[in-house]
């Protein structure tokens, strides 16, 4: 083992504070874009791994 030994409370307890901090931290409306962008970007690069990946089946004999 790593020789940690961290209580589920603790664990808790970081992870409430960190939520809070970012929550306080960031602004709602920068927050959606940047979900919204990180959204389209992942459709596009599975759109074109996927027309790449049909591209290069049809060309192998």
């Amino acid at each position: 083992m790593n020789g940690h030994n961290f209580s589920n409370s603790t664990i808790t307890a970081t992870l409430a504070g960190v939520l809070l901090g970012l929550y306080n931290a960031l602004d709602t409306d920068e927050f959606l874009n940047t979900v919204m962008m990180a959204a389209i970007g992942a459709v596009v690069s599975f759109a074109v791994s996927s027309l790449l990946s049909a591209i290069t089946k049809k060309r192998k004999p």
